[in-house]
């Protein structure tokens, strides 16, 4: 299903929106991405793209392709649709959705969120939730390397 119809179908419901690179699922992730759906009807997670995620991560990210990160986020109980991008941010696929509320981790501060001023210029509500440390994927690759 295409994002405009998944939107069209659930129009008048109250849109949460994240993103990331969700590159290895972890805790952290999926407390993170249960929490977000608690604050709507409708969570919609973007995943970067591959390339996106080399350009922000270094060249030997991602370990899981794009298809297979958001074939794992469109699995978990959370998570409504998962949608694609291909730029370095989510700008453009927040301003289509035009969500009721963003949410990033906690280690974001609420101002430096990609969407931030566009969300909250019609009233929607920003937040950065709880952030689990010792949970993330920088430490599994570190892990998994030692």
């Amino acid at each position: 299903m295409s994002l405009i119809s998944f939107l069209q179908q659930h129009e008048g419901k109250k849109i949460v929106f994240t993103n990331g690179c969700f590159d290895l699922l972890h805790r952290g992730h999926v407390t993170y991405l249960n929490e977000a759906k608690k604050l709507g009807d409708i969570l919609i997670v973007g995943i970067n793209a591959d390339e996106s995620v080399r350009k922000l991560k270094g060249p030997e990210r991602p370990i899981n392709s794009e298809k297979d990160r958001a074939f794992v986020l469109e699995n978990l109980k959370a998570v409504d649709f998962v949608e694609i991008f291909h730029e370095e941010t989510p700008k453009n696929l927040i301003e289509k959705i035009k969500p009721n509320v963003l949410v990033k981790g906690g280690d974001w501060p609420i101002e430096k969120i990609v969407g931030y001023e566009f969300v909250t210029s019609y009233g929607g509500k920003v937040f950065n939730l709880t952030f689990v440390e010792g949970h993330s994927t920088t430490n599994m690759v570190e892990k998994i390397r030692s």
